[in-house]
């Protein structure tokens, strides 16, 4: 049976609208899972039992994040926040790793898992990194690979795509900073940035902070490993 995967969904501000793109439920089904949309939940008793039915769960990308989730007042740079969402998304990351179910995070899903374990982000990597950066916000189409990472030997991005240099998209002004155990950066932009993160107590806990959903709508093949190896995890033995 094809496994249940849950995906995080966005909305506006006061909008009575969920929604999520169409590149992130193809690559879930592209990949061999079934992509359930889900909107956000504030009681445990459901967010446990969503956690308990789905086979996986893919923390998508979207708006900034509250900076009091992890103490910090807002920096002036932050953009909009929907904190329903955050409470919502990290409380079922928590869930989910509590029950070592597999996550594919992307983007906005990096920073949520490392702040779901008690890490923390950049909230404007601009203002708040020092010396010069890279483009992070390309100004090409979404499923160009922009820049290079460097991806760290033996981790779990290392067996998934067989390399350890990988050419990504960029679209993000936010990034994690102080990354906490059980997670560990398997793979740095060559400006420092961290650019992927990973569990090393978990089966299955990846989060990138390109866009490989939309590199594989474009049929790249470092984007379907990744994405093929997140659904092989969650397939019920």
């Amino acid at each position: 049976m094809k496994p249940l995967i849950g995906v995080i969904t966005s909305t506006e501000l006061d909008d009575d609208i969920y929604y999520e793109g169409k590149d992130n439920v193809n690559a879930i089904m592209k990949a061999g899972g079934i992509p359930i949309l889900l909107p956000y939940y504030d009681q445990e008793v459901d967010i446990k039992e969503i956690a308990s039915r789905l086979d996986g769960l893919y923390a998508t990308g979207g708006y900034d994040i509250d900076p009091t989730l992890f103490g910090e007042e807002p920096h002036p740079k932050l953009g909009t926040i929907l904190p329903e969402r955050d409470i919502f998304e990290i409380a079922l990351i928590n869930k989910m790793l509590e029950m070592d179910k597999p996550i594919l995070g992307v983007c906005r899903g990096s920073q949520t898992l490392n702040i779901a374990l008690g890490g923390d982000m950049y909230q404007d990597i601009y203002s708040q990194i020092e010396g010069e950066l890279l483009q992070h916000q390309q100004k090409a189409p979404k499923y160009h690979g922009s820049h290079f990472v460097e991806v760290k030997k033996g981790s779990l991005l290392n067996r998934l795509t067989g390399e350890t240099k990988l050419k990504v998209n960029s679209r993000h002004h936010q990034a994690n900073r102080n990354v906490v155990e059980p997670l560990q950066i398997c793979a740095t932009a060559s400006d420092g940035v961290i650019e992927a993160i990973e569990s090393t107590k978990h089966r299955f806990a990846l989060a990138l902070q390109w866009h490989p959903e939309n590199m594989y709508s474009k049929n790249d093949p470092i984007a379907e490993s990744i994405f093929r190896g997140f659904i092989a995890a969650c397939v019920k033995e």
